[in-house]
């Protein structure tokens, strides 16, 4: 994955660009290949000869990707990176300038090819291409337009909505290839090699500097590190937001319709994330999701949505496309996201967690968010007893589900640590004191089934469920309680392949379908076991987790641990800020300020 703050690309082994939505992360894609092979556009770059080796890696402490191809005695280095436009650099990218691809002779004469198949309104849409000037093509949209800069000693063939492009590269030279997205009444004007060239220091140099702000000293240097540059990656910078990932409709099991649109942003999930980056040093972030958050707010002022558009546009409408084949043949590709209608309270939890852990580092509420705040408190005290549809997103099951019972707990508990700033008053103190132990009783009265021998899924309900560890992670009860103990015990036994975590049992759940582990419910088993002190036992399992990233560290939401396929959508953030959650709790960091992380894929 590569990105510049608005958007992302996924880039394959193969040298090609197979997701990017322009131009921004919930727009219609311009290459989509990983939903439509024949159909969903590509523009992929690789030497021209087969049988050419590879070696790719981000750059150190950097979101650029560097690939080393080699074809017989020649290499070719290629370097992908998507620009980021910030003021106050030396050299200021175009607005419309979105993707960079730099071919850096090592070796030998190489002899490069360039495939460009650009497809808009999800795929919908066959642009025609027309040759501008000598190194300029445009691929034109009803909307908006590609342009395509390439060199200009280059051979192009252009076949019905498909241009390929050729040419060769000897050390002492240097090339790009540079992709706008722009009006088509506005021609973008040619960018040097030179130009080109300080624009990929400048965009190294901001990934490196912002990484510099982290206060993390410790032993995880490198999973920690990238997982902070890709949930950074995952960033709406104009307005603070985050997406729970660039990608949609990748499914949880080959072949399954478990697939769902992941490019928005949840309250939930960018909670746990502003809060993990949080834990590392990085403070802006949980600020501008704080405006964010007011954004949001503003839009319904009494109840919050569970997710959002990144500009804070709470429609979502969910509508399949049948004419894509999916990924690996696995229907239907979904857009939009009718999980936006439904009611989960966990997330009046995770707020609150949010503008704590935000206040213990700045000591600062400002009026508008300590309104909001109270508005949250007085909808925790009156929906408290309310079913909904959980963490996982139930469609058609409402539940008092005990992840969400437990994050109200929170939100009360934090809000009551927070009170010197938030000021509730006597009486809505009073309110809040009272039913934080009611929930606290509850829980563990009707949420632990004695027979069973775990806290399940749902107050009053049998079902097991990986998300009875927040119990212990978000402090409730201590981790050596006996019933935290037999709950441990009780998933290990029940729930786990190979070592990790189903967040349920698939075949028990309303979608009857399989699906892979999830790897933050074993993230979550890390964290549980290392505050048991039982560390050894947690490493093991972590390092296991650290096997399922692709070879540039990223990870997916789930997992197959007999094929050692990635499964659901990638990369996934919760899953990135769940790695950074489980290694303060190996080092031992205290508890409690947000390290906890889950989410949903009914949706």
């Amino acid at each position: 994955m590569i990105g510049d703050l608005r958007s992302a690309a996924l880039v394959s082994k193969q040298g090609s660009i197979d997701w990017m939505c322009l131009p921004r992360f919930d727009s219609p894609w311009v290459f989509g290949r990983l939903l439509d092979w024949d159909g969903g556009g590509f523009l992929q770059l690789t030497p021209a000869g087969a049988g050419a080796g590879m070696f790719r890696q981000y750059r150190r402490d950097s979101n650029v990707i560097q690939t080393i191809w080699t074809l017989e005695h020649s290499r070719m280095r290629v370097v992908d990176f998507m620009p980021i436009a910030l003021r106050g650099k030396k050299l200021t990218p175009p607005e419309s300038l979105r993707l960079v691809r730099m071919l850096q002779p090592l070796a030998g004469r190489t002899e490069w090819k360039l495939t460009f198949k650009p497809r808009f309104d999800y795929g919908r849409q066959v642009p025609g291409l027309r040759e501008l000037r000598p190194g300029l093509l445009a691929a034109d949209g009803e909307e908006a337009s590609l342009f395509l800069q390439y060199p200009v000693g280059a051979t192009v063939e252009l076949v019905e909505g498909t241009a390929v492009i050729t040419g060769h590269i000897m050390p002492g030279h240097r090339a790009a290839i540079l992709l706008h997205y722009a009006s088509a009444r506005s021609v973008p004007a040619a960018i040097s090699i030179d130009d080109a060239h300080a624009m990929l220091h400048q965009t190294d140099d901001y990934w490196v500097d912002w990484l510099r702000s982290t206060t993390y000293r410790g032993r995880f240097d490198e999973p920690l590190h990238r997982s902070a540059l890709a949930l950074k990656l995952m960033q709406y910078l104009p307005t603070g937001a985050f997406v729970a990932a660039p990608t949609s409709s990748l499914p949880e099991s080959p072949g399954g319709s478990l697939n769902w649109d992941y490019r928005y942003s949840w309250v939930r999930d960018t909670s746990d994330l502003v809060n993990a980056l949080g834990e590392m040093g990085f403070d802006d972030e949980a600020d501008g999701f704080m405006r964010w958050v007011r954004l949001a707010h503003d839009r319904h002022p009494k109840n919050f949505k569970i997710v959002y558009r990144i500009d804070g546009d709470d429609r979502l409408p969910e509508f399949v496309l049948d004419e894509l084949e999916g990924y690996r043949a696995s229907k239907p590709v979904r857009i939009g996201n009718a999980a936006a209608d439904q009611v989960q309270l966990d997330l009046y939890g995770e707020l609150m967690q949010t503008a704590y852990t935000f206040w213990q580092s700045r000591r600062t509420l400002t009026r508008p968010r300590r309104e909001i705040l109270l508005q949250v408190v007085d909808r925790i005290l009156e929906c408290w007893e309310t079913e909904d549809s959980g963490i996982w997103e139930s469609r058609r099951r409402p539940r008092r589900y005990l992840y969400s019972q437990v994050m109200l707990w929170v939100g009360l508990d934090r809000a009551l640590k927070l009170d010197r700033a938030l000021r509730m008053g006597k009486s809505r103190k009073a309110a809040a004191t009272r039913t934080r132990a009611l929930i606290k009783r509850q829980v563990l009265e009707l949420g632990y089934d004695r027979e069973i021998g775990a806290f399940t899924q749902a107050l009053g309900h049998k079902d097991l469920d990986a998300t009875a560890l927040a119990v212990p992670m978000y402090e409730m009860l201590p981790a050596t309680d006996p019933r935290v103990v037999s709950t441990v015990r009780v998933l290990q036994e029940r729930l786990s392949n190979h070592g990790f975590l189903y967040r349920y049992v698939p075949e028990e759940s309303e979608f009857h379908q399989p699906e892979g582990v999830f790897i933050i419910c074993t993230l979550w088993l890390v964290n549980v076991l290392a505050q048991m002190g039982r560390i050894d036992e947690a490493e093991a399992l972590f390092s296991r987790v650290t096997e399922t990233a692709n070879d540039l560290g990223l990870f997916a939401e789930e997992y197959d641990p007999v094929t050692g396929e990635m499964l659901g959508n990638f990369p996934q953030a919760l899953t990135h800020l769940s790695v950074i959650n489980a290694i303060f709790n190996l080092e031992g960091r205290p508890s409690g300020k947000g390290r906890r992380s889950g989410r949903g894929s009914g949706g």
